[in-house]
């Protein structure tokens, strides 16, 4: 392996999505940097921090059409019954919900659940709650994709939140995707709520960690694991 092999292995890449901010970062520490050294220094580190924001690295998703996959890193903040967004033309009837609250230090590409053609795409504004409360999948900011998958229709929706004022989307409706294949990002601090089908059952518990694209959060035809676990 070459040098320039081991080096790009050894770095996440950062989407060009953020680009603009790492430069507008680093144009500022040098503009304070002449002014006061310290504080260059200063605004190299959230420079740093503002790439480190924007990474985006590989993930291996198991491909199997009898699971969901968590579209989002970070903690899964809610499992339970609700209604899902009504732009989404899915009815009125409750479905479980699974909420993947990400912080400013997660991974903020999100990725696609499930395989599927994506037969709605529905972006609403709204407020900018702080995105880990109830409420906020209600009246916040959203950007909703619905996936015909093989199992029926799954629901993600991209929820902006306290800090995050752009909701971006790398897709478009009628798009064919695979289980993980990236669907977009959220700026700085938001959550994502995926709705299941009912014969789906979550296979994770409030309070865990999930990663993009690889975490199994639900499944067919397999019961809810017994809530067994240790923080450790």
């Amino acid at each position: 392996m070459s040098l320039i092999d081991t080096v790009t292995k050894a770095f996440v890449p950062v989407r060009r999505e953020g680009w603009p901010f790492v430069g507008a970062f680093f144009a500022a520490a040098v503009i304070l940097g002449l002014i006061f050294d310290p504080l260059f220094w200063i605004g190299l580190f959230l420079t740093g921090w503002c790439a480190y924001f924007f990474r985006d690295p590989q993930r291996v998703t198991p491909l199997d059409d009898d699971i969901v996959v968590s579209p989002a890193d970070g903690v899964v903040s809610a499992i339970g019954p609700a209604v899902p967004p009504a732009e989404l033309g899915l009815g009125d009837a409750e479905r479980t919900r699974i909420s993947v609250f990400m912080n400013v230090f997660s991974v903020h590409v999100n990725r696609a659940p499930v395989r599927g053609r994506i037969t709605t795409q529905a972006y609403k504004p709204g407020k900018f709650l702080n995105a880990d409360l109830d409420k906020a999948s209600r009246e916040n900011e959203r950007n909703g994709f619905v996936f015909d998958s093989p199992q029926g229709p799954v629901a993600a929706v991209q929820v902006a939140g306290l800090v995050a004022r752009r909701i971006i989307s790398f897709c478009e409706e009628g798009e064919e995707l695979g289980a993980g294949e990236r669907i977009g990002l959220i700026r700085f601090g938001s959550r994502v709520d995926v709705y299941l089908p009912p014969e789906a059952t979550p296979q994770v518990f409030t309070g865990q960690m999930a990663v993009a694209g690889e975490t199994v959060i639900a499944a067919y035809g397999r019961p809810r694991p017994a809530p067994v676990t240790r923080v450790a």
